[in-house]
């Protein structure tokens, strides 16, 4: 499969650009990015693949896109590509508004291509292995998740503190989807956000009520103390308690799984777990607890 990257930003150059230059049945072939000179150098890095300024011209010449991209940027740019016949490797979270989000889905529906969003821990072995454990289980009564990163404290020198994104948004946007990925397979979908009120800066804390019947409660930063980073799932039920096993599998070996995941996905035709509708899904409910925050 002929695969394109959106994007030139620390996350495409750590994560991104790696593993699809290591994905044996993957052929990257070119970059396309809002900064030419920032393609160029990427692209070189790549084995000095091809840089395109026309976006459709890459569409033109591939079979998928990768996009890492902000996601204001990246939702229009998914809906463009599936249109054009391209399945697509997203990131998180898909959109940041209902409507952009629920877009890409109806163009991938219609375009009858396959779509695989990067939600990273789903993707990592041992915790995905966790999960699909856990979801075969009944009986749930609660879940607890913390997701905390130290992006933005002053001692932080993230690549990513500086995107501008990230800092309108915050925990909220950035790792909240992390979380939702852990706990929607296990607890079931969200009948309601039960409450959102704002801790220390960025901080959030969300109660939600599952369809299923159990609770679960996230609190969700960027500007933890360095020490304190870290994320925890905490999951009590019938069967006792477990916690989300720790694991030092990286974004690269993750993203390859992912992009294993788009290929049968694209072969088979059979949606992945974590596709567009499951994102724009996560979308839905970070727009409710927004509001609730805002509100």
């Amino acid at each position: 499969m002929r695969i394109g990257l959106l994007g030139t930003g620390p996350w495409a150059e750590m994560a991104y650009a790696p593993a699809l230059s290591a994905h044996q049945e993957l052929d990257f072939v070119g970059v396309w990015g809002r900064r030419p000179e920032a393609a160029k150098e990427l692209a070189d890095r790549h084995g000095g693949l091809p840089v395109y300024e026309d976006v459709d011209a890459l569409f033109a010449d591939v079979d998928a896109v990768a996009v890492a991209l902000p996601p204001s940027v990246q939702a229009p740019l998914a809906a463009r590509a599936a249109r054009a016949g391209c399945h697509l490797l997203l990131d998180k979270p898909l959109a940041t508004d209902v409507e952009e989000g629920r877009a890409v889905v109806e163009a991938v529906t219609e375009a009858g291509v396959a779509s695989v969003v990067f939600f990273t821990a789903r993707f990592q072995t041992a915790i995905d292995a966790w999960i699909t454990e856990q979801a075969s289980r009944d009986g749930w009564f609660t879940g607890r998740a913390e997701w905390f990163g130290s992006l933005f404290d002053d001692e932080s020198d993230s690549p990513f503190a500086d995107s501008p994104w990230r800092r309108e948004k915050g925990g909220l946007w950035d790792v909240g989807p992390h979380a939702l990925s852990v706990l929607l397979p296990v607890l079931g979908d969200v009948e309601k956000v039960a409450a959102a009120v704002r801790g220390p800066k960025d901080t959030v804390h969300l109660i939600l009520l599952h369809t299923g019947g159990a609770s679960s409660t996230l609190t969700l930063s960027l500007t933890a103390p360095p020490a304190a980073s870290g994320a925890t799932v905490e999951l009590r039920g019938r069967t006792g308690t477990t916690v989300l096993p720790t694991t030092d599998e990286g974004a690269v070996p993750a993203l390859v799984r992912a992009g294993d995941a788009l290929l049968a996905a694209a072969r088979t035709g059979r949606p992945h777990p974590c596709d567009a509708a499951f994102a724009l899904r996560v979308t839905e409910l970070l727009v409710e607890a927004e509001g609730k925050l805002t509100g």
